[in-house]
């Protein structure tokens, strides 16, 4: 096995074990810090930590549950509106070519963060996908973690007064 040296990933994966919802917490601090694109009334936005490719983002309730059948309509209306908002933005910003939404619910749907229901919004183009995931088991980001958080922040603006 060949060994790939990014010592640069240490910045995400140092001692950084969460001690409550990454969800939950997100509001807390700067938001820049904690990726966090912005909030509706009843739902946020922020870029994914780990992500499968850039502009990997995250949207989830600001209601800390896992019942997305439990999720109160009016709740649910602003996920929903605010999924659809993302993906507009993504468009005007990234230019992305299509996407993979998911939503993985409980630990045997796949769910990382099982407590707190979240959807994956992962911006795709033709051909982003080379080698390396195949030969290497390692991911290429084009782009820095918080450069491509600068790049999207000013398109959700719309939601930065949500709170």
């Amino acid at each position: 096995m060949d060994i790939l040296w990014a010592p640069w990933r240490m910045a995400y994966i140092g001692d950084r074990t969460p001690t409550a919802c990454i969800f939950c917490a997100a509001s807390e601090g700067d938001p820049r810090e904690r990726l966090l694109l912005g909030t509706s009334r009843a739902s946020l936005v922020m870029l994914n930590r780990f992500p499968y490719q850039n502009g990997h983002l995250m949207i989830a309730p600001r209601r800390h549950t896992s019942d997305l059948p439990g999720l109160p309509a009016d709740e649910h209306a602003d996920l929903a509106e605010t999924l659809r908002r993302t993906l507009a933005a993504l468009v005007r910003v990234l230019t992305p070519e299509g996407f993979n939404l998911g939503m993985n619910l409980g630990v045997a749907g796949g769910a990382g963060v099982r407590d707190h229901l979240h959807w994956h919004i992962v911006p795709r183009w033709s051909g982003d996908t080379n080698f390396m995931p195949m030969l290497g088991d390692v991911r290429v980001m084009p782009e820095h973690l918080l450069a491509t958080y600068d790049r999207l922040r000013p398109a959700f603006a719309w939601l930065v007064d949500g709170r």
